[in-house]
C-alpha cells in the first residue's frame, strides 16, 4: 500500500516536472522575443526593413512556440490519462479485496449468527 503511495507521488513529481518545463520553455521563447525585438530595434537600418524582419521573425517565434506548447500540452494530457487510468485500477482494486474481505467475513460469522438465531428461537 505505501508502495502505492509512493508511485503516485512520483507521479504527481512527474506532472509537476511537465509543467515547470513547459513553464520555463515559455519563459525563454518569451525572452528571446523580447531580445531579438530590442535587437532589431538597435540595428543601424531603416525602420521599414526592421519592421519587415521583426514581423517575419515574430511569425516563426510565434509558430515554434504554438508547436512547442502544443506538444508540451499532449506530453501532459498523455501523462494525465496515464495517472486517471492508474487511479481507476486501484479503485478497482480495493473494491474487489473489500468484496473479498466481507465475503470471508460473511462465511466466518454465518454458522455464529444462525447458532443465535437458533438459541433466540429456542428460548
Amino acid at each position: 500500500m505505501n508502495n502505492k503511495k509512493h508511485e503516485d507521488k512520483q507521479e504527481f513529481n512527474q506532472i509537476s516536472g511537465f509543467l515547470a518545463g513547459f513553464l520555463l520553455l515559455g519563459g525563454v521563447l518569451l525572452g528571446s522575443v523580447v531580445g531579438a525585438g530590442a535587437m532589431l530595434l538597435m540595428a543601424p537600418q531603416s525602420g521599414k526593413k526592421t519592421r519587415k524582419q521583426l514581423l517575419r521573425r515574430g511569425q516563426k517565434v510565434r509558430k515554434q512556440t504554438a508547436k512547442s506548447v502544443r506538444h508540451k500540452v499532449e506530453q501532459v494530457q498523455d501523462k494525465v490519462s496515464q495517472v486517471s487510468t492508474t487511479i481507476h485500477e486501484q479503485v478497482e482494486d480495493l473494491q474487489e479485496r473489500a468484496q473479498g474481505v466481507i465475503d470471508d467475513q460473511k462465511e466466518r460469522w454465518e454458522p455464529v449468527i444462525e447458532a443465535g438465531k437458533t438459541a433466540v428461537h429456542k428460548a
